[in-house]
């Protein structure tokens, strides 16, 4: 490994909160691969959107708003095709976004590491593009097998990098790590266990006995688009299901949620899900899919039990199951900062105003109160300017 590069400023994650961050350090006139750095483990633009489901259109999900400066490219979400695939759109935004700003994002760059470099920061990272057939041979010898001597160790699968800056900005969102509940009996289940991050298509559970776990509006969307495809579909949720007597999010329950997630990380605890803040919205389609009984959800199952989940003292306390939908949530990808301690003992990082109050180096884009599109946004400009105030 060659000595590590240095910049002022490493960003990680080119999600909408990655970008906003980027977008207003141009602004301020650092130049991308002189300045700052971002680095993304996504093979293209898109953030965690290039990975949902292709049936996921714009009109039916959680609303996008525009990054800082889209307006200069004449474009907006509120005028998307919402005849398209979601991930399409904001793949294709992204990209443009990306270009246009030049924020040349390296990737699919996964960093597994950040470290103390004396007063900077030491991010490592490796390089995920699959190698040239020419590298692949000079690493291996006969037969396949790695080389490998006495004198230096068994060359990496994958190429190896160094970064050291003075800043970092974390915003690798919650996609690369899914939160599956345990409960009795799952390591024994005769079906498939499926996440949220794994859901592609609904054809993968035709004529399949589908149970799906959750409160929010991927449960809820996974319900409406198994109803005529599965062969059975049954609905649990860990918690009652809140639904609102109005089409979409209001302000104030939106300000109330996003409120209880800044308490949240200002005091270092584990971050609350936004929905159990913020309750569901009744839209037309919702609301038609409750009153023919399809969006009804049964208390938590007690434990799995073969190919059937189990609800112990109901007499008709069971229900088939080949699959089992996990749409139960994300948490914060923040492993690669565990060398840097700043975890507190209650679960949750201490931040305010996007910065690890344990190390003012570190900030956080997107957590918490900033997960929201929009949230997101206003976090860029706000990290920006502090990083341009202590540089």
């Amino acid at each position: 490994m060659t000595s590590p590069e240095r910049v002022k400023v490493v960003v990680i994650g080119a999600g909408q909160a990655g970008l906003s961050v980027a977008f207003y350090l141009r602004r301020f006139e650092l130049v991308a691969d002189e300045d700052f750095v971002m680095l993304d483990r996504a093979p293209g633009p898109g953030g965690a959107w290039q990975h949902r489901w292709s049936s996921l259109r714009l009109g039916t999900a959680h609303r996008v708003n525009d990054l800082p400066g889209m307006a200069e490219l004449g474009l907006s979400f509120d005028t998307a095709d919402r005849n398209l695939p979601a991930k399409e759109v904001v793949a294709d935004y992204y990209d443009r976004f990306e270009r246009h700003f030049d924020l040349r994002v390296r990737r699919p760059m996964n960093v597994r590491r950040v470290s103390n470099d004396g007063v900077d920061l030491l991010v490592r990272y490796e390089d995920l593009a699959p190698q040239p057939l020419e590298e692949q041979k000079a690493a291996r010898g006969l037969f396949g097998r790695r080389r490998k001597t006495f004198e230096e160790p068994a060359a990496p699968s994958v190429p190896q990098h160094e970064i050291s800056a003075q800043f970092l900005v974390n915003a690798t969102g919650t996609w690369g790590s899914p939160f599956v509940p345990y409960y009795p009996g799952m390591a024994e289940f005769a079906g498939r266990h499926v996440h949220t991050s794994d859901y592609t298509d609904a054809e993968d559970f035709r004529d399949k006995h589908v149970v799906v776990v959750g409160g929010g509006t991927s449960a809820i969307g996974f319900m409406l688009e198994l109803e005529e495809v599965a062969a059975g579909l049954t609905w649990v949720s860990r918690r009652p299901i809140d639904w609102l007597d109005r089409q979409e999010l209001d302000l104030e329950g939106a300000s109330a949620a996003v409120a209880t997630q800044d308490e949240a990380a200002r005091s270092g605890r584990a971050l609350p899900s936004i929905v159990s803040g913020t309750g569901v919205p009744r839209s037309r389609r919702i609301a038609a899919g409750i009153e023919r009984g399809l969006l009804v959800a049964r208390p938590m199952f007690d434990r799995i039990e073969g190919d059937r989940v189990v609800w112990d003292g109901d007499e008709s306390g069971m229900a088939r199951a080949d699959v089992i939908i996990w749409a139960t949530g994300f948490r914060p990808d923040l492993r690669h900062l565990a060398p840097l301690k700043l975890r507190e003992k209650t679960g949750g990082i201490t931040v305010g105003q996007g910065a690890a109050w344990n190390d003012p180096r570190i900030f956080l884009a997107g957590y918490g109160p900033q997960a929201s599109t929009i949230g997101a946004n206003r976090a860029g400009r706000m990290i920006a300017r502090q990083i341009m105030a202590m540089l």
